[in-house]
């Protein structure tokens, strides 16, 4: 039977894809963050209500798109010292996640939402598409962008 819920995840699958597909370099790191951060927001709520099986998806769900995603795509030779910098806050932010796993501890979920939303509102200011042609963000803040993800 096809149910609504089912349809809703076929929709938002299909959204997801399409965003993907269309999507460039700087855009895709964007949408890393916010699967990540989308993923552990429903994560706190099955912690409030208890639900530790969809609990535990999620937050494996965020630590995959940190991993696998985020950390993956840095390039370490080129990225230098901020690339490393970022290895090393995705490395604490999935050692947090793993250790809230495990205790239920909402508080390290929040504190990783915190820190991701920082990191995606830096990046959407380096923007290329947004600052190519305007003065308001100078070429050394723009140059690390092109370095610090493959």
């Amino acid at each position: 039977m096809f149910s609504m819920q089912t349809a809703a995840n076929a929709y938002a699958k299909v959204a997801v894809e399409s965003k993907v597909t269309g999507a460039n370099p700087h855009q895709l790191i964007t949408l890393l963050y916010d699967g990540a951060i989308e993923a552990l927001n429903q994560a706190r709520m099955h912690i409030d209500s208890r639900q530790i099986e969809q609990k535990g998806r999620l937050i494996n769900k965020a630590i995959t798109i940190i991993n696998e995603g985020l950390l993956a795509s840095l390039n370490v030779e080129a990225g230098g010292e901020l690339a490393r910098n970022l290895a090393g806050l995705y490395d604490y932010m999935t050692f947090c996640l793993i250790a809230a796993n495990r205790t239920n501890n909402r508080k390290s979920v929040d504190d990783v939402i915190k820190l991701l939303a920082e990191l995606r509102e830096a990046w959407l200011v380096i923007d290329p598409q947004k600052t190519t042609g305007t003065n308001s963000v100078s070429t050394a803040a723009t140059l690390p962008r092109q370095f610090v993800y493959s």
